[in-house]
């Protein structure tokens, strides 16, 4: 089919100055394509490690075979986050391809769209404006929610980047989750007083500023990563008070496990077995009470902490300071006291994988969702995550769950928002439809 040409400037310098602005472009595009042609290739060799690192696991003999599901479980997050990105360089890509593609003229057969032509001046107008909801109605139960984990003697904490959008581009944001589960030890859960429940939390960056605002006014025991951000909280002069500090063992297992299937170093298979003793234990008495669980710590687990810290310091004598090793064994020392803290308090967990668990959602939502669409979008994910991850901790369907509580908050007294929580829900009963 025949095509009409868009016409070119009559003037030469006009002419000159399209040409240059249209090569410019051109360049420009290609070396970004470029860019993201390579970005993709260092991206999809990336993946197929990852693949056949999981592929290799499953078939791995060494370890218990519950340290192998956890790191499969650690990798396979981790394939789920680096397959969106390259999703996201391949459309990158095409992008790129279609800005160096000339924009093809349009056909004289082409009939061109009508515009909508202005509405006459004589007309009458009523301007109508549906002002934004204030407070989401669900509120009252994230609150709740907020204040039924504050009231917690201890917590689990983590973070998690999400992708924002932002003006030409997208920035990280971040997702925390404080999460209260005292099931290990069997916690007043079993009254109806402390059942489990999972809290989020926005924040447009990673400064621990805002664990600081968000936990501020709470004292008692914390079980985290050691992530940077959280040090001000076990500070002395902190007010009301410093919060306890309680180490997770599975980040102190995991720079061993990995070197142990990396390089098949005999001190940090040495390293996870002893270790791995360690969480055998714990397993055994998972959901005994807080004093049961100190007694059998004192019995079987002391003796081998003290025997794994002299060790660990006869190793750590012999290695050079910056060797990998090393680094593992010092990421344990430095933090002893907090990785033993749960010898002598029955309520403090071997690792943090409660809060590691609330956030896979996150990990694998994300490849669905992709971003977020504003700091306000995050703080809506957060209370989202909130209700939902709550309700699953409570065996209870988030989507039967918040269906029946959006029916009843209109009527419902403000007083009495706590039988509406997870824990006090009741079902509604089916209609019966016999005649």
């Amino acid at each position: 089919m025949m095509t009409t040409p868009e016409p070119l400037p009559a003037d030469l310098a006009e002419a000159h100055a399209m040409i240059l602005a249209e090569r410019a472009g051109r360049l420009a595009a290609e070396a970004e394509a470029a860019i993201a042609k390579q970005t993709k290739r260092v991206l999809d060799l990336e993946l197929e490690r990852l693949k056949l690192e999981i592929a290799r696991l499953r078939r791995q003999r060494f370890g218990t075979s519950s340290e192998r599901s956890a790191r499969l479980e650690q990798l396979e997050l981790a394939l789920t986050e680096l397959q969106e990105t390259v999703a996201q360089a391949d459309a990158a890509v095409e992008l790129r391809a279609a800005e160096r593609s000339p924009t093809p003229a349009r056909s004289a057969a082409t009939p061109r769209k009508p515009a909508r032509r202005r509405l006459p001046e004589h007309l009458p107008r009523t301007r109508v404006v549906y002002p934004a909801p204030a407070t989401c109605p669900l509120q009252p139960l994230t609150a709740a929610i907020e204040a039924h984990v504050r009231a917690a003697a201890r917590i689990h904490a983590d973070e998690t980047p999400v992708p924002v959008l932002a003006k030409g581009k997208t920035k990280e944001g971040r997702l925390w989750t404080v999460v209260r589960d005292d099931r290990p030890f069997g916690g007043p859960h079993l009254d109806g007083t402390g059942p489990p429940a999972a809290v989020f939390f926005y924040s447009p960056d990673r400064s621990g500023v805002h664990a600081e605002r968000f936990l501020a006014g709470w004292t008692g025991i914390m079980q985290a990563d050691a992530f940077s951000g959280f040090g001000r909280l076990y500070k002395t002069d902190r007010r009301p008070g410093p919060i306890t500090e309680a180490g997770c063992w599975a980040h102190g297992r995991r720079g061993f496990f990995e070197l142990a299937e990396l390089q098949q170093g005999p001190i940090a298979i040495e390293a996870v077995k002893r270790i791995d003793a360690l969480f055998a234990i714990e397993r055994e008495i998972n959901g005994a009470s807080a004093e049961q669980r100190v007694a059998a710590r004192g019995e079987r687990s002391r003796p081998l902490i003290l025997d794994l810290e002299a060790w660990l310091r006869d190793q750590y004598a012999r290695l050079s300071a910056k060797s990998k090793t090393a680094k593992a064994i010092d990421y344990l020392l430095k933090r002893w006291t907090a990785f033993t803290r749960f010898l002598d308090d029955g309520r403090v967990c071997l690792s943090n994988n409660a809060a590691e668990r609330a956030l896979r959602g996150i990990a694998v939502g994300r490849r669905n969702w992709t971003f977020a669409g504003s700091d306000e979008g995050g703080r809506r994910a957060a209370a989202m995550y909130t209700l939902i991850e709550t309700a699953k901790l409570n065996g209870i369907d988030p989507r039967a769950w918040l269906a029946s509580v959006l029916a009843r908050l209109p009527g419902h007294p403000t007083s009495r928002i706590h039988e509406l929580l997870p824990w006090n829900w009741q079902a509604p009963e089916p209609i019966s439809t016999a005649a």
